[in-house]
């Protein structure tokens, strides 16, 4: 069975109304930039200062902390899954490499909140199978289209090739290019050498 056929169409809880969804952006983009910032414990106060909107609004969007950093992640991995078809134009093996580069810079974000994202996932949230599917139905079809190209091995999953690349993005790093240039190598592994 392919990850595609399971896969939610949507995980968001975005607002329908333009200034409710105006007001969850604006909320959402000023708790990404806070939360990537040396000071992972931002308050709620000043997040909703950040985005020019009153505490209440935020509450409104967000009853809890832990619903404001579902919605940051959950953002971030449907940009990812939409950035798929950006590369759907290319040649199969640059589609996905491309791709994937892409998906090391997402897992890059993802440092500064990893305890309360884990925390959320010992929970039980379905938010992080969501995610995943998603994430394993945008790229599997780039996969697929590299491995009937003779480009990509056979026997390879997009699990696996996820789970890869996000273990490669998680490096300790101090030096500029260097986690792109053990993706690189890791990616030449997945030529097919037929």
């Amino acid at each position: 069975m392919s990850t595609t056929e399971n896969r939610p169409t949507q995980i968001s809880r975005r607002p329908k109304r333009a200034d409710a969804a105006r007001n969850y952006d604006k909320l959402v983009a000023a708790a990404r930039e806070a939360f990537t910032e040396e000071d992972r414990s931002a308050a709620l106060e000043d997040i909703a200062r950040r985005a020019g909107v009153g505490i209440g609004t935020l509450y409104r969007n967000f009853p809890t902390r832990r619903d404001l950093i579902e919605a940051v992640y959950v953002d971030e991995v449907e940009q990812l899954s939409a950035s798929a078809e950006e590369h759907a134009a290319e040649e199969p093996w640059e589609a996905l490499t491309g791709w994937l580069h892409r998906f090391v810079g997402y897992v890059a974000t993802k440092q500064a909140l990893s305890e309360e994202l884990f925390a959320i996932a010992e929970s039980g949230s379905d938010v992080f199978q969501n995610c995943r599917l998603l994430l394993y139905g945008a790229g599997e079809p780039l996969l697929e289209r590299a491995k009937e190209a003779g480009a990509v091995r056979p026997d390879v999953t997009i699990g696996e090739v996820v789970r890869m690349v996000s273990g490669i993005a998680k490096i300790p790093s101090v030096e500029p290019g260097e986690i792109e240039r053990i993706l690189d190598v890791a990616l030449d592994g997945l030529r097919y050498r037929g």
